[in-house]
């Protein structure tokens, strides 16, 4: 009788441990699942704003959005687009043309200093040397709740700015 006892109880145990497992597993499953769904959210408040967004773009729930250097000058230049800019180029980056509305916080900063972009809803547009620290500040900033984050691909390295400054000074 003892034995029966004991294999219920251990039974018991059995089932406890696989509740309280599975219990884990749906809570990390209902996480994902808000994830996902303020990821939505996020692309029906820019649809809702009229912006222009790419297939890809929705269909991958990306979270934020890689603006060819063509698309993002033209938001630059577009002065009833409300947008932050931000810089995120190293300390010791020289910047071939100074972009004087962007904020400039290194990304060897950014981690700290990012609580000084306070507006988690305007457009918020970013810069590097070459895309890559843009994408890593893109990336740290979606995860922090900032929704509408639009990375400049390639950097200065493409941006039209700078081209049109190189025009400038071989025409001069």
């Amino acid at each position: 009788m003892a034995t029966k006892l004991h294999n219920i109880f251990a039974q018991i145990q059995t089932f406890e441990n696989q509740i309280e497992s599975l219990e884990g597993k749906i809570l990390e499953l209902e996480q994902r699942i808000e994830k996902l769904i303020q990821i939505e959210r996020n692309h029906l408040i820019r649809v809702k704003n009229h912006e222009e967004l790419s297939d890809d773009f929705i269909q991958n729930g990306r979270r934020y959005q890689d603006l060819t250097p063509e698309k993002a000058w033209k938001l630059y230049c577009n002065k009833d687009y409300d947008f932050i800019m931000i810089d995120v180029s190293s300390v010791d980056f020289e910047t071939p043309c100074k972009i004087p509305e962007a904020l400039h916080i290194p990304w060897e900063d950014f981690k700290d200093r990012s609580i000084e972009i306070q507006n988690k809803t305007t457009p918020i547009l970013i810069i590097s040397e070459d895309g890559a620290n843009s994408i890593l500040a893109c990336e740290f900033l979606v995860m922090r709740g900032y929704y509408n984050c639009n990375n400049i691909s390639g950097g200065y390295k493409h941006w039209k700015g700078q081209m049109l400054k190189e025009v400038r000074n071989l025409t001069a």
